[in-house]
């Protein structure tokens, strides 16, 4: 992800928040948590241009009304205070996708929301030198076979990086460097599925982070804001005592196998991976940088879900 489309994204977190805020007030009292994550996003949205702000206002208050049509436990106007806050990327680290909390103080109840502008990747994960991906992403450990596998190429990356080499200057970067490292990649996939059944659905966990969400992604092009259900645990979509869910949001269905795993046809970059229970990824490996480090970074993308996860495509009015 660019600087610039880091920071879009920060923006459109900071005006779907504080348009939440409007429409909720208009029935119930809310608070916005001002922490360091809401100034942030606040200086990201006072940089982008007028039009763009336009655009993406438009784009927010799109999906807001289908929101609250989904969860009527926001506007329930009870004794619980109701809070939204913006979290920091740090939480996603340890396994909570989430952009947006929407909390009610006192009440075990919150509805998380990841903020997207015009962008459907799941996550940014690094593959390094000592980097035990198996530990990270599905709590096994990387094999003696990978390690030895990896270790010449992530040599190699730091003897450049130690000349501040630049990535471009790198010759059959494919061949020498992407190649091997997703083959081993794949191979290390599967070795641990061989030994644990349980690993796809924790791998898709991983991917999906450990808490129920909406995904809003902003489809400026297509003048429309998508929403995704990821209810695969059964917390989205809860009546409240006056009202009912407008839609019923069915639960999910985790994968339990690995179908198949491969290059992606005419590609050195990236790989695809097909799980049971219609899940479908994406593995792109790219240099985030313009020189040379010891660590490369996924680009990781959903192309296909199981038909229990909806979409509802919300049109920019």
């Amino acid at each position: 992800m660019t600087n610039k489309s880091n920071d879009y994204g920060r923006a459109y977190e900071y005006i779907f928040l504080i348009l939440l805020q409007h429409e909720i007030n208009k029935v119930r009292s809310v608070v916005i948590e001002e922490n360091s994550s809401y100034k942030s996003a606040k200086r990201a949205w006072d940089d982008v241009n007028c039009k763009l702000q336009d655009s993406l206002k438009t784009s927010a208050y799109a999906a807001i009304d289908f929101l609250f049509d989904l969860e009527p436990l926001i506007l329930q106007n009870d004794d619980h205070e109701l809070i939204l806050k913006l979290q920091s990327d740090s939480f996603g680290k340890s396994g909570d996708v989430r952009d947006i909390v929407i909390v009610k103080k006192d009440l075990i109840w919150e509805i998380g929301l990841s903020i997207k502008h015009q962008s459907f990747a799941v996550k940014h994960s690094r593959l390094g030198k000592s980097l035990d991906f198996c530990y990270s992403w599905f709590d096994n450990h990387c094999s003696e076979k990978y390690w030895k596998t990896v270790a010449p190429i992530f040599d190699y990356l730091q003897t450049e990086k130690d000349k501040q080499t630049k990535w471009s200057d790198i010759p059959n970067k494919e061949d020498v460097i992407y190649e091997p490292l997703l083959q081993a990649f794949m191979e290390e996939i599967m070795r641990n599925y061989n030994v644990d059944k349980t690993m796809p659905k924790r791998l898709v966990e991983y991917l999906l982070g450990k808490y129920d969400f909406y995904k809003i992604i902003s489809l400026d092009n297509k003048k429309v804001t998508q929403i995704q259900t990821f209810n695969l645990r059964g917390k989205l979509n809860q009546p409240g005592v006056i009202s009912k869910p407008k839609f019923i949001v069915p639960i999910g269905s985790l994968p339990t196998r690995i179908i198949s795993i491969g290059f992606k046809p005419k590609s050195k970059t990236t790989i695809e991976l097909f799980l049971d229970n219609g899940w479908q990824f994406t593995f792109r490996i790219h240099n985030a940088s313009t020189f040379v480090e010891t660590s490369l970074k996924f680009d990781i993308k959903i192309i296909g879900m199981p038909t229990t996860i909806m979409i509802i495509n919300c049109p920019w009015k």
